[in-house]
């Protein structure tokens, strides 16, 4: 890392055992109840790149055995060198060989079946996105989907603004490789939203959430 870089690394988490403890249960609560918008509290001071809530997350989830991957307007800005200072990780330019991977709004997204989707002995060593969009609310202007599987009563409406319109036909392929498979963290500035592997998607503009 160069010194220049340093020189303009914010601190992390205001109490660094605390901070990360706390967005943990956050990113764990989302996962466990897919397609509900949990808020996360500002435990740290942010990078200006980057959704605050992505950033977060990737602080509390990243270490020194990590290896991160980050879309173009991440890499090489102020946002991959606070990570690698406070976490240690090591960023790679192959997004296959990735276990977290930050996706900026504007960014061109690696396909999820290109991704590490673990294996059938061990699919907890798949890769997990952290993927930034607009907002979670409704725009009629854009498409919507419905989800249904485990930590989900019946059937939920997704209203994701900034995903990618062919989503629907990655995600099913994420979801037909089941155990394997890619978990997703959806990343307002302030709020985020689990979809793990186990979650089936499809277009639907008529369920209510």
């Amino acid at each position: 890392m160069k010194r220049e870089d340093l020189q303009n690394v914010v601190p992390g988490f205001d109490d660094p055992v605390t901070g990360s403890q706390a967005v943990f249960r956050h990113a764990l609560q989302a996962l466990s109840m897919p397609g509900r918008a949990v808020d996360v509290p500002t435990l740290a001071q942010l990078p200006e790149r980057g959704h605050g809530a992505a950033a977060l997350m990737l602080l509390a989830l990243l270490d020194s055995d990590c290896t991160l991957w980050l879309s173009a307007s991440l890499r090489d800005s102020a946002a991959q060198a606070w990570l690698r200072f406070h976490t240690g990780c090591r960023c790679v330019e192959d997004p296959a060989q990735a276990r977290f991977l930050w996706l900026a709004t504007g960014d061109e997204w690696p396909a999820l079946a290109d991704l590490n989707a673990g294996s059938d002995d061990y699919p907890d060593q798949s890769a997990t996105c952290v993927m930034e969009v607009s907002s979670f609310v409704k725009n009629d202007g854009l498409p919507a989907w419905t989800i249904s599987g485990p930590g989900i009563e019946g059937a939920l409406a997704l209203a994701a603004n900034g995903l990618p319109q062919d989503f629907e036909t990655h995600w099913q392929a994420n979801h037909a490789s089941f155990p394997r498979g890619v978990d997703v963290l959806l990343c307002t500035a302030t709020q985020l939203m689990g979809l793990p592997r186990s979650t089936r998607l499809r277009r639907n503009d008529t369920v209510e959430a």
